[in-house]
């Protein structure tokens, strides 16, 4: 992706075929780390990842966009560039306030660049069901977030864990585990909310 934010090769020719039929990727590189920086000097620097995807968006059902947990112009990016929002929030002691800075942040990007940004919801991950701040944490967002948090639950595995570095998903890496069985019902979800 950096390849083509940095203008140097159009988003065409970086996106690239996966091992699972009708799923494309368009990959980051370590080169994207400086990305942030270079966009800071662009004219609608905001808009960047939305004008490269706008170019393939018809090629596609959906366009899935992870972001690293920051609010940097990349993460602004992603907003911008995004029609839902589905956020993850880890079951761990920053995550309440980590939340309400991106619900803010959200707030803004509605009210001044993008007014029909929507949440599809927030999932619940790395729960440790052993500990209890886990247990506090998912209290705490569904008290504060009903109608946001999905009931899908995603564990804190060791097979979660190990399945990036064997370049494998989760469903690949250990179809039965609790973690794939979490994604799934997450899946299940997020269709009944889109009606599909």
């Amino acid at each position: 992706v950096y390849e083509a934010l940095a203008k140097q090769k159009r988003v065409h020719d970086v996106i690239q075929n996966t091992s699972h039929e009708g799923l494309r990727i368009l990959p980051a590189t370590t080169n994207l780390a400086g990305a942030n920086i270079e966009l800071v000097d662009m004219d609608r620097r905001e808009f960047q990842l939305s004008d490269l995807l706008g170019e393939v968006t018809h090629a596609y059902d959906y366009i899935i966009i992870d972001c690293p947990p920051s609010l940097g112009l990349l993460t602004i990016n992603s907003l911008v560039a995004a029609n839902e929002l589905l956020i993850p929030v880890q079951a761990e002691y920053y995550a309440l306030e980590g939340l309400g800075q991106l619900l803010k942040t959200i707030h803004l990007i509605r009210e001044h660049i993008k007014p029909n940004l929507e949440i599809l919801g927030a999932v619940i991950t790395m729960f440790d069901k052993r500990t209890k701040l886990s247990g506090d944490i998912m209290d705490q967002l569904y008290k504060y977030f009903p109608d946001t948090i999905f009931r899908s639950v995603i564990p804190r595995t060791v097979r979660l864990a190990e399945a990036p570095s064997f370049g494998q998903t989760i469903l690949q890496y250990d179809p039965k585990g609790k973690g794939s069985r979490a994604y799934e019902r997450l899946a299940r979800e997020i269709l009944e909310k889109h009606q599909i």
